[in-house]
């Protein structure tokens, strides 16, 4: 054999091995979808600070909501479905708040219940917008939330526009002073309440003092007070919530100014009794919503029944209706997307623990309610609910209340998955 003709059978041999030891790819293996679809929904308020009492009443709201969804067995897209709650705390803050809302947005929550404030709402408002996923507040009542232009925004109660004129209003008629004073916290609640409130007041020709301002730590007001006093107002109006309204209006008492007190939701709530005693006695507050007394029957029952007979204190019917909503919406479009089923929130129209709620092009609730309340005996009890510019009194009010809700699955005391992060 030459030796042309052994490189030639080399060759050969080389390209032969080399054919036998290629291994063929196997065929990727498609992964099977999972047996049970896990959604995963949001919740953000101060659950530590001040106010963390009504946080933990917004998120005990979203958790029993979950609770009874995942106990009726719901299904989406032909998969059993599990809904899972991952609550933040945003400590009242804008900084945090917002960066709760892009750790959200990351984990990709198919939506959001929050945030309790309208400080740490509307900064966060636009994170969620840019990524798409739909927030609903429980709470939060600054019109700015809803003005914006965002489509992934709504809230289950009214606006400060709505209910600073409603409190308003009631004090002009009920108590007609004739000089009233008003202080905020420089919150963008706080003061945009004390704005409609004040807008209200000089309509009806009452003389409004020059504003007065602390923060939403302030717990020494006697300068404020002091300076107050002086003028002789027949009123105090104070826009804030009640970590610093019963500071507030105890030290008022203590320095005998013997004005009415009114104030806004945020000091709407049993713990001024608490913080400042006996002065608490005979103030005036309002809410934007229904009073808990007239939420639905059975989510009060529901709600008691959970955690361990503790009563709702503020806002958790809204929020229960707010996780609702949003997994009504999912259910309606067949779809745990955004994208698919936010259309369909938009245009929804829930019967929930607080009513019937649809939202109007702005993502605010249509028609709401605003309550009256005073404290007495330290309690906090309704006296009215304003509704489409009338104003009816709480007893004949509740027996109007809505029956059941349609949609709301049997109460469930199961314990409700709930992510600490």
């Amino acid at each position: 054999m030459s030796r042309l003709s052994m490189r030639l059978v080399a060759m050969v041999l080389l390209a032969v091995l080399a054919a036998c030891g290629e291994q063929k790819k196997p065929e990727p293996v498609k992964a099977a979808a999972p047996a049970v679809l896990e959604v995963r929904i949001g919740h953000v308020a101060p659950m530590t600070g001040q106010i963390a009492h009504l946080g933990k009443d917004n998120e005990n709201g979203a958790q029993l909501a979950i609770a009874q969804a995942n106990a009726a067995g719901i299904k989406i897209g032909g998969q059993d479905v599990r809904f899972i709650l991952l609550s933040e705390d945003d400590q009242a803050d804008p900084k945090v708040g917002t960066t709760v809302a892009q750790k959200l947005v990351d984990a990709k929550v198919a939506g959001v219940v929050g945030h309790l404030n309208s400080g740490t709402s509307i900064p966060a408002s636009e994170i969620y917008s840019n990524g798409n996923i739909p927030v609903i507040s429980g709470s939060a009542t600054n019109p700015k939330l809803t003005e914006q232009g965002f489509k992934t925004q709504f809230r289950v109660v009214g606006r400060d526009d709505q209910q600073g004129p409603a409190i308003a209003q009631y004090l002009v008629d009920t108590r007609k002073p004739k000089v009233v004073a008003i202080i905020d916290d420089a919150t963008a609640y706080g003061e945009g309440l004390a704005n409609e409130v004040e807008k209200t007041l000089k309509a009806a020709n009452v003389k409004v003092l020059p504003r007065e301002k602390g923060t939403d730590k302030t717990t020494d007001w006697k300068a404020v007070l002091t300076k107050i006093k002086g003028k002789k107002p027949d009123a105090v109006f104070y826009g804030g919530m009640d970590a610093t309204g019963g500071p507030l209006l105890k030290q008022a008492r203590e320095l005998g100014i013997k004005a009415v007190f009114a104030f806004g939701d945020g000091s709407c709530t049993a713990e001024m009794a608490k913080l400042a005693g006996a002065a608490a006695e005979g103030l005036l507050c309002s809410q934007a919503g229904i009073p808990v007394e007239a939420a639905d029957a059975k989510f009060l029952a529901a709600y008691k029944a959970k955690f361990d007979n503790v009563e709702p204190i503020l806002y958790s019917p809204f929020t229960y209706d707010a996780t609702q909503l949003l997994i009504a919406a999912m259910q309606k479009a067949d779809s745990a997307d955004p994208a698919k089923y936010l259309p369909i929130l938009a245009g929804i129209s829930h019967r929930g623990a607080t009513g019937t709620i649809a939202f109007d092009e702005k993502g605010d609730r249509k028609d709401a309610e605003m309550t009256i309340f005073t404290l007495q005996a330290g309690k906090i009890t309704a006296l009215a609910v304003i509704k489409s510019g009338q104003t009816i009194p709480i007893a004949e009010f509740v027996k109007m209340a809505a029956p059941a809700p349609e949609s709301t699955p049997a109460p469930s005391t199961a314990a409700p998955e709930v992510n600490k992060k």
